[in-house]
């Protein structure tokens, strides 16, 4: 027994007979977790781990991408190689990337014909504001239509409209926490508009203050 903030816990010893053996593929790890022999918090998070220990810190739950944050470069993960790789196929035909998210995105525009919107969410500091900028950036070279440019030489000048208005929003509703220094106090809605085409052809940002 032991005392937690003045309450007793009682901790129960478990048999061998008990306990069971986990599935093997959720012992190596998988790149969709929905393929997991077991879909219980104790796989998931044993899967999260066993890929960030590989420094593969993007893991598909079907259609959801759950993104551990590093804390480090890695290399090669965001170079112009890779906005080109994952603009050339559909999503799964690779390992997961929020850039396989971003072509599927934009691809799904002109296959529906409708908006499409990504949602990113999680706690402060786990990199959402990060995640902002890599889809921007691969948005934007993708909505260059040129095909005599390599498109890792393509423009990115919306996309860095954007991001270099995000500290003027941010200004006005940040706040030091203790996970980091300007963590954001609202939500924010960016949206973009495409002309027929396929190019970016503005956007705006719009700020979610909770009342």
């Amino acid at each position: 027994i032991q005392a937690t903030q003045g309450h007793p816990v009682q901790f129960k010893k478990l048999s061998r007979e008990m306990v069971y053996p986990m599935h093997p593929s959720s012992i190596n790890g998988v790149e969709d977790m929905s393929t997991l022999a077991e879909l219980h918090e104790a796989a998931i998070m044993h899967n999260l781990f066993m890929r960030y220990q590989r420094d593969n810190i993007y893991t598909n739950i079907g259609s959801i991408l759950a993104a551990v944050n590093p804390y480090k470069q890695i290399a090669g993960l965001y170079d112009s190689t890779a906005v080109e790789l994952y603009g050339k196929h559909q999503m799964g035909e690779l390992p997961p990337h929020i850039f396989a998210v971003a072509n599927e995105c934009y691809r799904c525009l002109w296959k529906r014909h409708d908006s499409q919107c990504v949602l990113i969410s999680g706690e402060s500091g786990a990199g959402k504001t990060e995640s902002t900028k890599l889809l921007l950036k691969f948005l934007s070279v993708m909505s260059q239509n040129s095909a005599s440019t390599p498109l890792s030489e393509r423009s990115t000048r919306v996309e860095q409209a954007l991001v270099q208005s995000s500290p003027i929003m941010e200004a006005f509703g940040n706040a030091k926490t203790v996970y980091n220094n300007n963590s954001s106090r609202f939500g924010k809605f960016i949206q973009l508009h495409f002309s027929q085409n396929g190019n970016i052809q503005g956007g705006c940002i719009i700020d979610c203050i909770p009342h």
